[in-house]
């Protein structure tokens, strides 16, 4: 990458067009960790498979995104950044067009993975041509860019494949990256300067820290993905696969800190804002994923939505967000940058708070005033957050940094989707067993609502009244269950927005960044 762009007030239009571009690539990259969520049971009756085994359509994709995030900015080195990043973009279209002719399990897995490694480059080194390409009044704007595509995307996933799915079949959820990737790909030719392959780096490289981090990552993630649905360490493929990841991830970390040319530059946390920002992104992340995990959950197990139904309700969660975004760069002139980003971590804090009280009645439009004030929220977190996190970083480092927070990130989304999937679960059983010891027979109440049931049974159609009775009986079943789940639900809201205050509190603990400064070293 030029450094002429560092040196200048501004940064010309061929850097315009290439960050824009590279902003596309995130976009859609993250776009797809959610967009095959609302339409997971057509995906899976498409190719023949179940319930069970169709996660494994969201897990692969993740599984190949998080494992080379990391080591984007060193294979970006060895392939030159330009070529890395347009091979990328066209293989990410390529791989996802092929999921669309997938007719087994097997072959859906293979190419979403294969999909994930090449579009988790994007992310990165959308975050890296910011630091790079922008002198650093300007890259305030940047960063307001990714935060658009960080927190737009992952809102607006559940829409654009619920209306799709519904409406087009689920095929065409994979052929809605092929415009933006040649768009993408067409603008990076023209606006970056070709540069040289190091191919000798290749010798050179972290290989053991490399295949350490890929397996425990990867290992990581599988158990995340599904803990919950196998009971944890109660299954022993998932107890296995934890000690693997153990195992392989402390391994990891003990060669980054010892080895002469690490791959992921742990030494970064020792700068203090760099730690804080990072760890305000995994808390943020942590609730900007499992927040678009719960409520899709929500409206369709509790409330019967289909997935365009969903999707409009989500809508509110991602539009407001495109509004306010541009306007960052400019509150983060007048405003401490920590100020800022806490304002809206609380702002998202007290929209899942306000869903702690859930009942039968609340559907679609009660979702409304919190959606919208979540919005305003996570417009306020990304950019602000993301200044912090790189206000200390060098030039130099800006690849390696942007791997590592971004990787951090989607790893605390990963956490967060498995943590709250399992409260919800578990607190639902808890609710369950707290509502059931007061509906028993021993209970007047209990006794009077059978029989008006049996009652309702036998005059729509029941003759039996033993029949009618059974019938009452789980239809009683059916309602604690119910109402059970939605006080599970309201349980996870609570959690995700307990996880938001501690994610102020860790920004809390940056220096004050001062807007438009020189990173340290890079004067």
């Amino acid at each position: 990458m030029s450094a002429a762009a560092q040196s200048a007030d501004k940064a010309d239009f061929k850097a315009w067009i290439a960050i824009s571009a590279s902003m596309i690539g995130a976009f859609m990259s993250i776009l797809n960790i959610q967009i095959t969520n609302a339409s997971l049971l057509n995906i899976e009756g498409g190719i023949g498979t179940g319930i069970d085994n169709g996660a494994w359509i969201s897990t692969s994709y993740l599984i190949g995104e998080i494992v080379v995030i990391p080591v984007t900015d060193y294979l970006s080195r060895v392939f030159s950044f330009k070529r890395f990043l347009i091979v990328n973009t066209i293989l990410f279209m390529l791989f996802s067009i092929a999921c669309s002719f997938t007719h087994d399990l097997g072959s859906m897995i293979v190419m979403r993975g294969l999909q994930g490694f090449a579009g988790g480059t994007l992310i990165p080194l959308a975050f890296t041509m910011v630091l790079t390409k922008l002198p650093k009044a300007q890259q305030p704007i940047g960063l307001a860019m990714f935060a658009a595509a960080v927190t737009f995307a992952p809102a607006i996933g559940p829409t654009i494949g619920g209306y799709l799915t519904e409406n087009y079949g689920w095929q065409t959820i994979f052929y809605v990256n092929a415009p933006p990737s040649l768009i993408m790909a067409a603008a990076l030719i023209f606006s970056l300067d070709s540069q040289p392959m190091q191919l000798k780096l290749l010798k050179e490289g972290d290989w053991a820290g490399i295949v350490s981090m890929a397996i425990g990552l990867a290992a990581l993630q599988t158990v995340l993905e599904e803990g919950n649905k196998d009971d944890w360490f109660e299954s022993p493929f998932i107890f296995d696969l934890s000690v693997v990841a153990a195992i392989f991830l402390i391994t990891f970390v003990i060669i980054e800190l010892y080895v002469k040319n690490p791959v992921v530059k742990l030494r970064l946390f020792f700068q203090r804002n760099f730690a804080a920002g990072v760890a305000g992104q995994v808390f943020v992340g942590f609730a900007l994923f499992s927040s678009v995990y719960i409520l899709p959950q929500y409206l369709g197990q509790v409330q019967r939505y289909n997935a365009e139904q969903i999707g409009e309700v989500l809508a509110w969660t991602g539009l407001p967000q495109l509004l306010l975004i541009p306007f960052m760069p400019a509150l983060m002139k007048r405003f401490d940058v920590r100020y800022v980003a806490v304002a809206g971590i609380l702002l998202f804090a007290t929209s899942c708070f306000m869903n702690v009280t859930l009942s039968l009645d609340v559907a679609g439009d009660q979702f409304l005033l919190p959606n919208i004030l979540r919005a305003v929220g996570q417009a306020m977190v990304i950019t602000p957050i993301s200044a912090i996190t790189t206000s200390a970083i060098v030039p130099k480092d800006a690849g390696a940094a942007s791997g590592l927070s971004n990787m951090l990130r989607n790893l605390g989304g990963a956490i967060g989707t498995a943590t709250i999937a399992t409260i919800v679960t578990k607190r639902e059983q808890y609710h369950s067993n707290i509502i059931g010891h007061s509906v028993t027979l021993y209970s007047e109440a209990t006794r009077d609502r059978i029989a008006r049931l049996t009652g309702y049974f036998l005059s729509h159609g029941v003759s039996d009244v033993a029949v009618a009775q059974n019938k009452a009986i789980v239809a009683i079943g059916n309602t604690i269950h119910r109402q059970a789940l939605i006080m599970g639900f309201s349980d996870g809201f609570g959690v995700i927005g307990g996880v938001l205050v501690i994610a102020a509190v860790a920004v809390l603990f940056a220096r004050r960044v001062r807007p438009g400064a020189q990173a340290g070293g890079a004067h």
